[in-house]
């Protein structure tokens, strides 16, 4: 799609949010300004600031239980489980940080209708009835009415459909969603315009206004769900958090009957370079997924395989309420082996049945759907 062709969204949440990052130093906050936001039953957007500061790093134990607390309101003991299937690997942009990126010299591959149709077989014989489809963002390879498609036969199989693919259109998302999509995942990367211009070099996905909107625009389009997110470790993270937060928080008030959700990725190894570190430790991730339960109690939580099976353990039931199973971030290979090369490298390969096991001995419960389809 031209550029010239990207539909222009009439709202102003992207200034609001860029004004408030840019204001933000989290440096200004003290330890009693914490204890004062873990005494409050609702927080606000400066509280949400508190609670991604260094000092709020020293009371994670506090933060923890009361997460655990509105975890447990919310969404009670469940667990929900869903698996990624990339369909497609191609892609347009230059993104310096990714496995897909355009120049990269890997094996690219797009699976037929046969062959998507399989992997959903795979998948379902597995238990899951929620799964995630994925694309590199590419129109020429990967265009709407070939995902339209590939969502009208996951309808087949599974209850709950989300998509994780280049932005578009709403018209463009109202055909998904009418195909029988329900969540679009979008994620900013960096709300640091200025590294957002040095990290995607060419391609749709450097115009950065457009790529903000696409949450507005899937659910003018009628979808039921939008996630946000950022990729941890590629500039300030802090700073980034803090902006996927308000962001969330801001179209929540302009939707409130939208689900609103987050994802935590950190930077993983990937082809062509294998020497990525994120620059975020785990006990820093940790403080962003309590600051996002306990700023936005009600919105969803998602750990991926990016992380190891011990921290992902550890951290569903106190603020994660979503964990993928089973993965492969390669073209295919959930029913035969991968037509392509993956996105990134996994840190947690396990299987559906031994991530039930996992959250089963938590003392929580396993949820393969909480949806009901009604045609």
């Amino acid at each position: 799609m031209e550029y010239t062709k990207m539909e222009h969204i009439d709202s102003e949440i992207m200034e609001k949010v860029l004004d408030l990052t840019n204001a933000y130093d989290y440096n200004s906050y003290t330890g009693k300004d914490v204890l004062n936001v873990l005494n409050k039953d609702y927080l606000n957007i400066s509280d949400f600031a508190v609670l991604l500061s260094p000092p709020a790093s020293e009371f994670l134990n506090e933060m923890a239980l009361k997460a655990k607390y509105e975890t447990r309101k919310h969404f009670g003991s469940s667990v929900c489980l869903f698996t990624p299937l990339y369909i497609s690997n191609y892609c347009e942009n230059h993104c310096t940080y990714c496995g897909f990126n355009c120049r990269n010299k890997i094996k690219r591959a797009k699976l037929t209708f046969e062959e998507i149709e399989q992997e959903y077989k795979s998948i379902a014989k597995t238990g899951l009835e929620e799964i995630l489809i994925l694309t590199g963002e590419s129109r020429i390879k990967s265009d709407v009415e070939y995902i339209g498609e590939a969502v009208k036969l996951a309808s087949k199989y599974f209850s709950t459909i989300g998509i994780e693919i280049y932005p578009l259109n709403t018209e463009e998302y109202e055909y998904l969603h009418k195909s029988g999509a329900d969540f679009v995942s979008v994620y900013q990367e960096t709300y640091n315009t200025n590294k957002y211009k040095q990290v995607h070099k060419n391609g749709p996905k450097s115009v950065f206004n457009y790529r903000f909107y696409a949450q507005e625009r899937a659910l003018k389009a009628g979808m039921r769900g939008v996630s946000f997110g950022v990729l941890l470790g590629l500039d300030d993270f802090r700073k980034d958090v803090f902006a996927s937060g308000i962001h969330a928080h801001l179209t929540q008030q302009k939707y409130p009957h939208a689900e609103i959700s987050f994802s935590t990725p950190r930077l993983r190894p990937y082809v062509n370079e294998n020497n990525v570190i994120s620059g975020v430790r785990e006990s820093q991730l940790f403080q962003v997924m309590l600051a996002y339960r306990l700023f936005m109690p009600f919105a969803g939580l998602t750990i991926s395989t990016r992380e190891r099976s011990g921290f992902r353990d550890n951290v569903i039931g106190t603020c994660v309420t979503k964990i993928s199973a089973g993965v492969k971030t390669s073209v295919g290979g959930h029913n035969e082996k991968e037509k392509g090369d993956a996105q990134f490298e996994i840190a947690d390969p396990r299987s559906v049945g031994e991530i039930v096991k996992s959250i089963e001995k938590r003392g929580l419960q396993p949820v393969f759907t909480d949806y009901i389809r009604v045609i």
